[in-house]
């Protein structure tokens, strides 16, 4: 997939990097306590805003296990990735992809956070086990791709996706940011991310072996 074709891209060397780089959880905090002060000063809110004024506020409040998670976690590699790898950007054909579409500019990310973007896609997440049950076998197959990828980087994959969900405000913010972007679909969209995330959370609270894939299912 793109985390193989892309990892000698000249924009940026292929390097291992601390896992706590995901996010500046410091600058996240910051962020969460600016919006959360801009909703509490509107003088009414639809009921879409008080969701996502509170489920920011839920979110502000896991920063600080985040934080533990992330340092927890190895080295991790960063590369050049495609940016944006969910699923309404893998075109296929039958069970086989035949397309990748919509790169975003080139910029060195985790490569963990690159496979979060599918297997932890909030529209799988939220369907049921299954996403945790063939997780084994997604990992297999980008490994197959590309077998020069750590292991590591592999098996933080459930950690970092959650990481960078839970800390994360789209589309939380957008009623503040960009009230035009806000319609049924992406509401739809910002309760299913946010189920997702706490989803996963409580999945690696449940099964730590999760936060590092076991390597035997590699």
């Amino acid at each position: 997939m793109s985390f193989g074709c892309l990892a000698d891209h000249p924009a940026a060397a292929s390097v291992q990097q601390p896992a706590t780089r995901l996010r500046d959880l410091e600058q996240t905090r910051s962020h969460f306590d600016w919006l959360i002060a801009q909703y509490q000063i509107r003088p009414e809110l639809n009921e879409f805003e008080t969701w996502a004024l509170q489920a920011l506020q839920y979110r502000r409040a896991l920063l600080p296990a985040i934080a533990v998670m992330l340092e927890a976690l190895p080295d991790l590699t960063t590369q050049i990735v495609h940016g944006d790898l969910a699923s309404p950007n893998l075109l296929l054909r039958g069970d086989q992809v035949a397309a990748v579409v919509d790169f975003q500019p080139p910029r060195p990310r985790f490569v963990s956070w690159e496979i979060a973007r599918i297997a932890c896609d909030p529209r799988t997440v939220m369907l049921g086990d299954e996403w945790r049950v063939r997780l084994p076998d997604l990992l297999a197959s980008y490994r197959a791709e590309n077998p020069s990828i750590a292991l590591d980087d592999l098996a933080c994959t459930v950690a970092i996706g959650c990481a960078y969900t839970v800390s994360s405000s789209y589309p939380l913010a957008e009623p503040i940011l960009n009230p035009g972007a806000v319609h049924p679909a992406l509401q739809a969209y910002a309760r299913a991310r946010h189920d997702a995330a706490l989803r996963l959370l409580a999945e690696l609270d449940a099964t730590p072996q999760l936060r590092r894939q076991p390597r035997t299912c590699l």
